[in-house]
């Protein structure tokens, strides 16, 4: 079973941190396990206080729902299926953009939260940690990616 290291979520701060600084954002970042559990956390100077705990609860929703916390926010809309979901879990459930799972195999391992810009800041700080996730798995791009990211990926383990 391929495991999400504290090395490999160490990387993946560094990837998402470097790419807040890109887009002028100061970030709170998490990474947690399959379970949802932190691994690791990082909040950029000048980040919100209170995204420490949205970074987290993003990371922790796109595990426990199984998908981007993006794919939340229109069926959670008054009248929509799944409105008021957002007040379910002691409130730890995000609907907002920012959260992704890190998936290999088909199987989530981890995710992703990032709190500090917009939705849409938020998910292509994200996108950017998943494609550096997938690249180091070999994998490449897949539907969930969608930034680009420079040359600084630092090669090495990332699962064991």
């Amino acid at each position: 079973m391929v495991k999400l290291t504290l090395e490999a979520a160490k990387q993946l701060l560094a990837v998402a941190e470097q790419k807040a600084r890109q887009m002028g954002l100061s970030s709170d970042i998490a990474i947690v396990d399959e379970g949802a559990n932190l691994i690791a956390f990082h909040r950029m100077d000048n980040a919100r206080i209170a995204g420490i705990d949205i970074s987290q609860n993003k990371a922790w929703t796109s595990v426990a729902m199984q998908m981007p916390t993006a794919n939340l926010a229109q069926s959670a809309l008054p009248g929509g299926p799944s409105f008021g979901i957002n007040t379910t879990n002691h409130g730890r459930l995000v609907i907002l953009g920012g959260g992704i799972p890190l998936v290999s195999k088909d199987k989530i391992i981890g995710g992703i939260g990032v709190s500090g810009g917009t939705s849409a800041q938020d998910i292509e700080v994200a996108n950017a940690a998943v494609q550096a996730f997938n690249s180091l798995l070999g994998f490449g791009d897949t539907a969930m990616t969608s930034a680009r990211i420079g040359s600084t990926i630092r090669t090495g383990r990332l699962a064991q």
